[in-house]
């Protein structure tokens, strides 16, 4: 019954609520994980990686991933054709996932006050404001991404459910090596969904979405995919 599209829905929907699940534990108030650190949320993606991946890969490859499908595209390893209909799912995926994070921790985002805490459950936003430079941090965290999924999406010798550990192992990695200056989305999609959700729920006292900074996470995760790919095939 399942579908490519309805895998990369299940596995974007299922990468968001164990992601942004992590991020809201850690930044909400009076959640068991309150202030737990950057190690946690880091640990929490790769994790929700590893689960992701392994729920759907053997349906649609488990791209996840806006950039990693157009990535894979441009570098001739998946058909341009599909790369609409994975985007779609992905979107639909994302947006689901950030509505079931809003239902589970709905009381601690009304318990807390700081808005700013309350968007980061959602999206990313930079350290340090500067358009370009966090544009190159989103193609940098993605090209090492996108790289990396190519360098290890036909591995040599299977190993069975832990199939999907170098991949969560590598976002784990990325997380706690390039992830401080933007909070590395490195995932149109695992951003702009929940961007969009924000804008939409009822949140109380939520400040605005700060749409001025969204296209960063979309535009540097394309970029970073599609020089992954050319690096990829000229080596």
């Amino acid at each position: 019954m399942m579908t490519p599209f309805l895998g990369e829905l299940i596995g974007t929907c299922l990468l968001v609520l164990l992601g942004n699940g992590v991020v809201a534990n850690v930044v909400l108030n009076k959640s068991k994980g309150n202030s737990s650190g950057w190690l946690t949320i880091a640990a929490g993606w790769g994790v929700a990686l590893f689960v992701s991946v392994y729920a759907v890969a053997a349906v649609s490859g488990a791209h996840l991933n806006p950039a990693a499908s157009i990535g894979l595209a441009a570098a001739g390893k998946f058909p341009w054709g599909d790369v609409p209909v994975y985007i779609i799912g992905q979107m639909l995926g994302a947006m689901l996932g950030a509505f079931i994070v809003w239902i589970t921790y709905r009381q601690h985002f009304e318990q807390t006050q700081d808005a700013d805490a309350k968007l980061a459950a959602f999206c990313t936003g930079p350290a340090i404001r500067s358009p370009l430079n966090n544009l190159i941090t989103e193609a940098v965290g993605t090209f090492v991404l996108v790289f990396g999924i190519m360098s290890i999406v036909s591995p040599q010798a299977s190993l069975g459910a832990l199939d999907a550990l170098p991949v969560a192992l590598l976002l784990f990695g990325i997380g706690l090596s390039l992830g401080g200056p933007t909070g590395f989305a490195v995932n149109p999609a695992r951003d702009l969904g929940p961007r969009i959700m924000h804008a939409i729920l009822p949140i109380p006292n939520k400040r605005d979405s700060d749409w001025g900074y969204a296209y960063i996470p979309v535009v540097g995760p394309i970029i970073g995919g599609l020089l992954a790919a050319l690096v990829y095939g000229l080596l």
